[in-house]
């Protein structure tokens, strides 16, 4: 199973790239899947913090690559892509970890 989670991150940040450059629209519904399944095979615990910290910055970023004249507009398609497929992990990241939270 691990190798499966690792395959989906590869294969997510290539569908992304791809993606960003044709404008699919079936893109967001696809990374978001492939987030989910690394979200719950590939971030293990001690992964837990320096993923959502990461992921954090990622999508502040993100969202802030728009200010810039040009270059954001051209990356914006990109950055969009990876932001829908991390943010579905991040979601499963979260979960898990607001969980083992309250269990203890």
């Amino acid at each position: 199973m691990e190798k499966v989670g690792k395959y989906a991150f590869i294969l997510g940040i290539l569908v992304a790239v791809v993606a960003g450059i044709s404008e699919q629209t079936w893109a967001p519904g696809a990374l978001a899947v492939l987030g989910l399944v690394v979200g719950f095979l590939n971030i293990t615990s001690d992964e837990t913090s320096s993923f959502l910290l990461a992921s954090i910055a990622l999508m502040m970023t993100a969202t802030a690559m728009d200010s810039i004249p040009r270059v954001g507009e051209a990356i914006n398609p990109f950055v969009s892509n990876i932001v829908a497929f991390i943010g579905a992990a991040v979601f499963v990241v979260a979960i898990k970890t607001l969980l083992d939270v309250t269990r203890d």
